[in-house]
């Protein structure tokens, strides 16, 4: 009789600790690149870097067998990636560290939001009011009428959808082909699709600005592989709360190397959206449900 992998819930945090600080790690290579390079090119740029991460993955990809379907829906889910890219991009050089982290918890609030109506889960009362407190947490966080909301929050609040929209995709295609292929076809469909954006506003690039972008590369694709990792050695109900970590070191990282002010209404506003994903994916546990709703970590660039 085979017996179930056995859960690591320490190695599990760590790892979850690890992708955070590989996260925190391109938010903080992206802010010290500045605005010289626009948004778009620096996404292409990223990403187009990161194809040498692709290697590994061609043999499966050759062999995967797509059909007119499936490459609708990896369009669909690279067209809604690569804008949400250049809007985050775009958002880490107008608003702070801090709250561009916060506001990135909301994705898997919209993943919920998502479920519901395209891929026909039912949307309980608990999930509900689970989604309310997190737009509250996203009020707490912006203040509207008690502070300037400018083009940075709009750009995060367009990422996260977009996110949503980019992580549903690949739920519904994730049970017919291996999830190297799903990683591949997004990366090569954001790299063509954010091309003609990128040469709209092409700004040639320096030695060093093309070392930070490969570097953003470099921890992106750590942190996604140290987080498959935690996954795999404990339930993301364990880990999911360490996500918080996130939060915690891009305002030391903002307030100690980019000289931004600390916002305690920044860190509520994040604490209330990460306890509301927090509670939709235990109640998810609870009820032996297959996930819908990722973790924050899990609609990261």
């Amino acid at each position: 009789m085979t017996s179930a992998t056995p859960q690591r819930p320490v190695a599990g945090m760590l790892w979850m600790v690890t992708a955070g600080l590989c996260f925190v790690a391109v938010t903080a290579l992206v802010k010290t690149l500045g605005a010289r390079i626009p948004a778009a090119e620096q996404a292409f740029l990223r990403y187009l870097l990161g194809l040498v991460f692709l290697i590994p993955m061609i043999k499966p990809l050759r062999a995967a067998k797509l059909d007119a379907r499936l490459y609708r829906i990896f369009t669909i889910r690279g067209a809604g990636h690569t804008v949400a890219v250049i809007l985050w991009f775009y958002a880490m050089t107008r608003i702070p560290l801090s709250e561009v982290t916060a506001m990135n918890y909301l994705s898997p609030v919209y993943v919920t939001l998502g479920a519901a109506l395209v891929l026909g889960e039912r949307l309980a009362a608990r999930r509900v009011l689970a989604i309310v407190v997190a737009l509250i947490g996203v009020a707490i966080i912006l203040r509207p009428g008690f502070r300037e909301v400018n083009l940075g929050h709009v750009a995060m609040l367009g990422t996260a959808i977009l996110f949503a929209v980019s992580y549903l995709s690949a739920k519904i295609v994730s049970d017919e082909v291996a999830p190297a292929v799903v990683v591949a076809m997004l990366s090569i469909t954001v790299t063509i699709g954010l091309a003609p954006f990128a040469i709209a506003v092409w700004v040639w690039p320096t030695p060093y600005e093309l070392a930070m972008l490969f570097a953003v590369a470099i921890f992106a694709t750590g942190g996604h592989y140290a987080m498959t990792l935690a996954f795999k050695a404990a339930p993301v109900t364990v880990t999911q709360p360490v996500t918080f970590l996130q939060l915690i070191w891009a305002v030391l990282l903002g307030a100690l190397v980019f000289g931004e002010p600390v916002d305690g209404f920044v860190i509520l506003g994040g604490v209330v959206i990460l306890a509301a994903v927090s509670f939709i994916t235990w109640r998810e546990a609870v009820l032996k449900r297959q996930a819908i709703t990722p973790p924050a970590n899990a609609t990261k660039l």
